[in-house]
C-alpha cells in the first residue's frame, strides 16, 4: 500500500503533466490560428473566475474582508509593476516578440497551482478518499484552463516548445507545495495570502491585457463568439466551485 506521501507527489506530478495538455490544440498550424484567440476568451473568463469564485471566497473562510480586499489590490498593482518592468526589459520601440503579459499568466499560475499543492497535502492528511475527491476537483477545474492558458501563451510570443515547457514548469510548482504541505501543514494557513494576491494578479492579466485583445476584433459575429466562451470560461470555474461545494 502505497503511503500518503507518495499518493501526494503521484498526484501533484498528474496536475504537473496537464500542461501538456493543450498539445491536441497545436498539430495543425492553420487551425491554431482560429482558435487562438478563443483560448484567449476562455481563460479571461476562467481567471475572472478563478479569483471572484475561488480565490477570494477561500481567502474569506480565514481573513477579514479588508485584508482580503487590501491584498487582492496589493496583487493587482504588483502585476501592474511586474508588466512595466517585463516591458521595459521584453520590448523595445513598442515592439514585443514575447508580450509580458504570457510572463505574468506564468507567475500567477505557478502560485495558484502551489496552493492547490497544499491544499491537495491537506485533504490527504485527512483521508486518503477525501485526498482522491479533492484532487479529482483540482485536475477537473485545472484541466481546460491549462489548455487555454497554452493558447495564450503562444498568442503572446512564444513558440510552442517554449509556451510547453514554461508552462510545465509552472504546474510543477504543486509538486512543491504537495511537498511541503505534508511536512508543514502550517504552510497552508500562512499561504493563505497568496490567494487573494494571486486572484489580484490575475484581475489584473485579464483586465489590463486581455480584454483589449479580445476587443480588437470588430466583426460583431466574431465578438459574440469571443464574448460566449469569456462566459464558458467563467462558467466552468463557478461549475467547479459547485462541485466543491
Amino acid at each position: 500500500m502505497l503511503s500518503i506521501l507518495t499518493w501526494i507527489i503521484i498526484i501533484t506530478v498528474i496536475n504537473g503533466l496537464l500542461a501538456f495538455a493543450g498539445l491536441i490544440f497545436f498539430f495543425n498550424s492553420h487551425k491554431t490560428n482560429r482558435i487562438l484567440i478563443l483560448l484567449v476568451s476562455f481563460t479571461t473568463g476562467a481567471l475572472i473566475g478563478g479569483a471572484f469564485f475561488h480565490f477570494i471566497p477561500e481567502s474569506l473562510e480565514k481573513l477579514t474582508i479588508i485584508q482580503t480586499t487590501s491584498i487582492t489590490i496589493i496583487g493587482f498593482i504588483l502585476f501592474l509593476f511586474l508588466e512595466k518592468i517585463l516591458y521595459w526589459r521584453h520590448c523595445h520601440d513598442g515592439k514585443c516578440d514575447e508580450h509580458p503579459f504570457t510572463y505574468l499568466l506564468l507567475y500567477g499560475d505557478a502560485v495558484h497551482n502551489f496552493v492547490d499543492g497544499l491544499i491537495i497535502a491537506a485533504s490527504f492528511l485527512i483521508s486518503i478518499p477525501f485526498g482522491f475527491i479533492t484532487s479529482l476537483l483540482v485536475l477537473i477545474h485545472e484541466l481546460p484552463q491549462e489548455i487555454s492558458d497554452l493558447g495564450v501563451l503562444v498568442y503572446g510570443g512564444l513558440t510552442k516548445r517554449k509556451a510547453l515547457f514554461y508552462n510545465f514548469l509552472a504546474q510543477l510548482t504543486s509538486v512543491l507545495g504537495g511537498i511541503l504541505g505534508y511536512f508543514y501543514l502550517s504552510l497552508k494557513d500562512q499561504a493563505i495570502f497568496l490567494l487573494p494576491l494571486s486572484a489580484g494578479g490575475f484581475l489584473y492579466i485579464a483586465i489590463s491585457d486581455l480584454i483589449p485583445e479580445i476587443f480588437k476584433e470588430k466583426n460583431i459575429t466574431k465578438l459574440t463568439i469571443n464574448l460566449i466562451f469569456i462566459i464558458l470560461g467563467l462558467g466552468v470555474l463557478i461549475s467547479a466551485k459547485i462541485l466543491a461545494g
